[in-house]
């Protein structure tokens, strides 16, 4: 009885290790059709402009969207980059964005001294943003006016 149990199970086993087989080779990519077994080209690298003006929000409580490249940024528990210049008591200095007082904010609604941990690792919501086309098409339109519609 054990075996025949056993037997049945990688009966299974195969079934479903061919099943994945067949679609692996179905496997297709935002670049086009692709052979998994080949390499591929990487695509091309995106050029993030020097610094520039905040970009324009597309929805109501989007996070904003960094206007600058973020490559050599470290976040780590002890130091924070993005600190450096969007901090309350630099922000002047470099002439960039103050981080909203929201991050000041526990999960109560305490107010803390410092930037909340829940809200110190910036890069979970703010990301830096290129002029670059979609990858797919979409029919997304921004949000100008809120309507009961």
């Amino acid at each position: 009885m054990k075996h025949l149990k056993s037997l049945f199970v990688i009966t299974i086993i195969f079934g479903i290790a061919l099943t994945f087989q067949s679609r692996a080779a179905e496997v297709s990519s935002l670049r086009g059709p692709i052979d998994l077994d080949q390499d591929t080209k990487s695509p091309e690298m995106k050029k993030y402009p020097k610094d520039g003006e905040p970009i324009v929000r597309d929805y109501v409580q989007q996070p904003p969207l960094v206007p600058h490249s973020i490559a050599r940024y470290k976040i780590k528990l002890k130091s924070n980059k993005c600190l450096s210049c969007h901090s309350w008591k630099n922000y002047r200095q470099y002439d960039a964005t103050k981080i909203s007082q929201t991050h000041f904010e526990d999960r109560d609604d305490n107010v803390l001294a410092n930037v909340s941990a829940r809200r110190y690792f910036c890069t979970q919501c703010h990301v830096p943003q290129v002029d670059a086309k979609p990858l797919v098409e979409n029919e997304f339109k921004p949000v100008t006016a809120i309507s009961g519609e």
